[in-house]
């Protein structure tokens, strides 16, 4: 009966046009849309049918049609993607900063699962799993063919299980196996230390608890400091930030400048554009500041980066972001599922796209593989130059006073520190030296 009343509303649209010339083209175009739509509905009913007829096992109904809208999701693009209830509780328990499993944020391209980072203090993180990475097997199980969700889902397990994980790296010649422990992932929004007279503000992701902790751990930063006079600038360390909360980038963004745009998203409809501007107020009293990012810095922690670049208002340092330049909605679904969806593309103050392209650092700056120590305390002494005050018989220098001395070795006792934190992390000491180096030519206090 649904078919006959369909083809006879098809028989009563085709009268209007025939009499309706130039309205016709259109209008027939429209109805043959609807039409097509409406087959391939039915063709999916159909389907339905005879697999749970005839598959060779009985089969669940739910599964299967939460496959089919998994499936249409995941056709879009890699951050669409159907949430089941249980995802969906899940999904809520992680932007609160808690959650179970190895902690890595993973994407899907060219049907292997890639790391985008690992996240701090996490097992994937004290594993070794890198950015980048690529995963070929799950406890021996290939995960080349399966959706997104379906290879998270080979990798969740209780906590204290041990997982394999097959891994390909860029320069490693042959795949290996990682082994990872599941645990609980706390995660710790923001840790702040000092480095020298340098504040460094790692952000590990961006949730209910990162503008909170920034502001908090800044303080107490500075007030260990003396003051913000003692303070030459701020290290915002976004590397392996997977990104979070879309408010949440904003309010950081929003920490370290006066006014202007934030960043701009636009959906399909123009009307559906949204802008998000700056509020007066900088938690860093106009402190120079050196972003550190690199191909594990991802949506969220690209909008912070892009934000402060295009207002002059931080040097970025690093190698080039991820790329993810998408914004995705979270819509509930009857039965406590969710959909998420992307819905638009997010653009920096300066109206550019990072999409698939990411944010270019002002200075590239590698991150070197750490090369093995020195094999003993000779060898480290036959590597140290030698000076003056090592040759026999050298003149003592009387024109200083002890005071001075005294200075000229403590900065002395820094500089080598620094050095120290060169065989550490290369790339977050070239950017307390980059803050070095503008205090230096900045005006004398």
């Amino acid at each position: 009966m649904k078919k006959f009343v369909m083809a006879a509303l098809g028989g009563t649209l085709a009268g209007i046009v025939a009499t309706t010339y130039v309205a016709g083209p259109l209008l027939a175009q429209e109805t043959s849309r609807e039409a097509t739509v409406y087959e391939q509905l039915d063709l999916f009913g159909d389907i339905f049918e005879r697999i749970r007829a005839q598959y060779v096992e009985e089969v669940d109904e739910k599964e299967l049609i939460e496959a089919a809208i998994g499936g249409m999701l995941s056709s879009l693009d890699p951050h669409s993607s159907y949430l089941s209830p249980e995802d969906a509780a899940n999904m809520r328990v992680q932007t609160r900063g808690e959650f179970g499993g190895l902690g890595i944020e993973v994407t899907q391209e060219e049907g292997f699962v890639k790391v985008v980072s690992p996240i701090d203090g996490t097992p994937a993180d004290e594993a070794g799993m890198e950015a980048g990475d690529f995963i070929t097997h799950v406890d021996g199980e290939s995960v080349l063919g399966l959706g997104l969700d379906e290879a998270v889902d080979l990798m969740r397990g209780p906590v204290g299980s041990e997982i394999i994980i097959t891994v390909v790296r860029e320069g490693e010649g042959e795949p290996f196996d990682v082994s990872i422990i599941r645990d609980t992932i706390k995660l710790t929004a923001v840790r702040a230390r000092t480095e020298g007279d340098t504040v460094v503000l790692r952000i590990t992701t961006f949730n209910d608890q990162t503008t909170p902790n920034l502001e908090a751990g800044l303080q107490e930063q500075v007030e260990a400091a003396g003051g913000m006079d003692n303070v030459n600038g701020i290290v915002l360390d976004l590397r392996n930030n997977p990104g979070g909360l879309l408010t949440q980038a904003i309010s950081v963004a929003d920490s370290f400048l006066d006014s202007g745009e934030i960043v701009s998203t636009r959906g399909r409809d123009p009307e559906d554009g949204e802008r998000f501007n700056a509020v007066p107020g900088d938690l860093s009293n106009g402190k120079p500041i050196v972003v550190l990012i690199n191909g594990g810095s991802a949506s969220a922690s690209e909008i912070v980066a892009g934000a402060l670049q295009d207002h002059r208002r931080a040097i970025v340092v690093g190698t080039k972001s991820f790329g993810k330049g998408s914004v995705q909605t979270v819509m509930p679904l009857r039965g406590d599922g969710a959909m998420r969806l992307t819905t638009a593309r997010y653009y920096t103050p300066s109206g550019r796209s990072i999409q698939a392209l990411g944010v270019s650092p002002d200075i590239v700056v590698q991150q070197p593989r750490r090369t093995a120590a020195p094999e003993n305390e000779e060898e480290s002494l036959a590597r140290r130059s030698r000076s003056e005050v090592d040759l026999r018989g050298s003149l003592n220098n009387d024109s200083l006073t002890e005071d001075e001395i005294r200075q000229i070795k403590a900065d002395r006792a820094k500089a080598e520190k620094a050095a120290e934190l060169r065989e550490q992390d290369y790339q977050l000491a070239y950017a307390i030296d980059i803050l070095k180096g503008l205090v230096a030519l900045g005006p004398k206090p």
